[in-house]
């Protein structure tokens, strides 16, 4: 083998390298972004205020906002439930059904559950 084959080999070996290290760099590796939900949403059940609360609102927006790089570009399950939820409870009632109806959509498997919850939203006065 001569000196510019072993160079070229080289060099043809260092740019397959270069590109799967560039592929995989760029690749997404969660399936879902939940950011600072759970520490949030602890935060809530645990001080029940309206500083936790802000806080996990500020989980929310940016789950809701932030899975341009993740696997399933899309909002984690239970999310869109249970901000709906908090915003019915909240007084925002329409914005809530919106977004139940909006998890329903996203995972079909909740349907019967989200039903339910709606059934009660409806059924409130």
């Amino acid at each position: 083998m001569t000196k510019i084959n072993k160079i070229c080999i080289t060099l043809a070996g260092t740019a397959v390298l270069v590109l799967f290290a560039s592929c995989a760099s760029s690749t997404p590796t969660q399936l879902y972004s939940w950011g600072s939900y759970e520490s949030a949403s602890f935060h809530v059940l645990k001080k029940a205020d309206s500083a936790s609360q802000k806080e996990l609102l500020a989980a929310y927006d940016y789950i809701m906002n932030g899975q341009k790089n993740t696997i399933r570009q899309t909002v984690p399950p239970g999310i869109c439930a249970d901000y709906g939820y908090m915003l019915i409870n909240n007084g925002k009632k329409e914005e809530g059904i919106k977004l139940l109806q909006k998890e329903i959509e996203l995972y079909p498997e909740s349907k019967t559950f989200i039903d339910k919850i709606l059934g009660m939203v409806k059924n409130e006065k």
